[in-house]
């Protein structure tokens, strides 16, 4: 086998990893969506084994299935409806949004791809000597804030044909006053805040991607079909 031969192997077994726009560039949500059906359909083809794209948003409330209309923006915002689980939330400007396109192996399914991204977003706090968890029966990841848990990132994911889209959002510097407007991901009882709030200091989407994407592509190594 030559070396270029095997540079292809190498890079039709692993989900290549893409980044669509940081701030300033900032990503239409309709663009992310394009992204996401194009990576589906190499994936269909046998092009490669999926995409992990890598961005920050345009504002955007959009709304899972399980979305509750009276959890909607309290100020008349618009909502767009998509096809992931979860229910109503905010995407925007310092919040690092990654979506894992990937066909999941026989056997596996999207409960188990949660755990993994849950596992690769807490490894990669721990990157930057921040402390996440799981909270039993919610999914995304949690800290301890002053006045109880708050949430510091979300996961909404979709599958069709055991290949999975949508994704994770990590707060990392957005300002957290759109979630006001909301009942972010139904949650009631539960804060939200960002890694910089936890870290007393800026941490950009930009900065903590290369973190993340190393922990995500051994934590879903396994599941990959």
């Amino acid at each position: 086998m030559t070396a270029t031969t095997s540079a292809a192997s190498r890079a039709l077994r692993h989900p290549a990893t893409t980044v669509a726009g940081f701030a300033p560039d900032l990503v239409p949500y309709a663009r992310g969506l394009d992204l996401q059906a194009a990576a589906v359909a190499r994936i269909e083809r046998g092009a490669d084994r999926g995409t992990v794209i890598m961005l920050e948003h345009e504002p955007v409330y959009t709304a899972g299935r399980r979305a509750d209309p009276e959890e909607y923006p309290a100020n008349g915002s618009p909502v767009v409806p998509v096809d992931r689980g979860g229910r109503v939330t905010w995407h925007g400007p310092g919040q690092l949004v990654c979506y894992p396109v990937i066909r999941l192996r026989g056997g596996a399914g999207v409960v188990d791809l949660v755990r993994a991204l849950e596992t690769a977003i807490i490894a990669a706090m721990s990157d930057f000597g921040l402390a996440g968890a799981r909270i039993e029966g919610r999914s995304g990841v949690w800290v301890q804030h002053h006045d109880g848990p708050a949430k510091v990132a979300q996961i909404g994911l979709h599958a069709r044909a055991g290949i999975a889209t949508h994704g994770i959002a990590v707060n990392c510097c957005n300002d957290p006053a759109p979630f006001s407007a909301i009942v972010p991901c139904g949650i009631r009882d539960a804060g939200v805040t960002t890694l910089s709030a936890m870290a007393g200091r800026r941490i950009a989407p930009a900065e903590l991607a290369p973190f993340l994407d190393g922990r995500l592509a051994a934590a879903i190594a396994e599941l990959v079909a």
